[in-house]
């Protein structure tokens, strides 16, 4: 009897080593949820300036970077600052504006700035020193589904940067908007399905609480899976001014001014947008 319970003994043991191996491991999906990790980042408008950066490397791991004007502005004070942000570490999310819908509202005009405003891109990312593979992310502030001739836009821009070795983005809304009872749609997706465009990194807005956590700085911050759009690679969950038809309901963050500051900006210098990324370096800028 003792033989045979140390040889079922034996094979017992030998059954569990070759098991826990697989058996211990997560499932796939389980396993991208447990080595997921989203990191913080934040963009604005004007630079922050570069007393600015070492306090804001406390808190953010990668920079808003414009190649362009900023919306609303006609001089872009980024420009000459790549090497200053990566003295400090930051990674890097490059931006270009896009054009308002009105101003491609034919197939011609769509042609024409789309490749246009690519090879503008391109020569301010070289200028800048940002290598190829770089991805671009075009600046689209309007919501909802695009028409026809803004995606030809989308479509020159897209194939002139890529001919050119670096990669495009989309920074839109994540936003559902109501088209008619029972049907919604976000920007992203409107991207998303079309072929042309299928493949874009996308920067998803949605600063409507829930999902967005509002005007906070967390240590783990909140995957950009979780910002309404599965496959965002960056989430923009909270901006500057707050916008109050959506963003009300958030927890306590915001200052009294409607504005999102920095942890450490005690003078309330640079209002900013605040973000979450899969990468430390969401345009792979460095």
């Amino acid at each position: 009897m003792r033989r045979i319970s140390l040889v079922l003994a034996a094979c017992l043991l030998l059954g569990m080593a070759v098991l826990l191996p697989f058996t211990s491991r997560p499932r796939a999906d389980e396993a991208g949820n447990s080595s997921a990790h989203a990191y913080l980042g934040f963009d604005l408008n004007l630079y922050p300036g570069d007393a600015a950066l070492s306090t804001l490397r406390k808190t953010f791991v990668f920079a808003g970077y414009w190649l362009s004007p900023p919306p609303g502005t006609k001089t872009n004070s980024w420009t000459g600052k790549r090497e200053k942000l990566r003295q400090h570490n930051f990674g890097f999310l490059v931006l270009y504006r896009g054009r308002e819908l009105r101003e491609v509202k034919t197939k011609v005009l769509a042609t024409k700035k789309g490749t246009l405003d690519a090879t503008t891109a391109i020569a301010s990312a070289k200028r800048e020193g940002f290598p190829p593979g770089t991805i671009i992310f075009l600046d689209i502030e309007e919501g909802g589904r695009l028409p026809a001739s803004y995606h030809m836009y989308l479509r020159f821009f897209s194939e002139t940067v890529r001919k050119s070795g670096y990669r495009m983005g989309a920074y839109c809304s994540g936003m559902p908007v109501k088209e008619e009872p029972g049907v919604t749609i976000t920007t992203a997706e409107d991207i998303r399905h079309d072929a042309a465009t299928k493949d874009v990194a996308i920067f998803a807005y949605n600063d409507a609480c829930p999902p967005s956590p509002g005007c906070t700085f967390p240590q783990n911050p909140p995957s950009p899976h979780t910002s309404g759009i599965s496959y965002a690679a960056i989430w923009q969950f909270a901006q500057s001014p707050r916008r109050k038809e959506f963003a009300a309901s958030c927890p306590p963050g915001y200052n009294a001014d409607g504005n999102c500051y920095a942890p450490g900006d005690s003078a309330h210098s640079w209002f900013l947008d605040v973000s979450s990324a899969t990468s430390a370096d969401p345009s792979s800028g460095k």
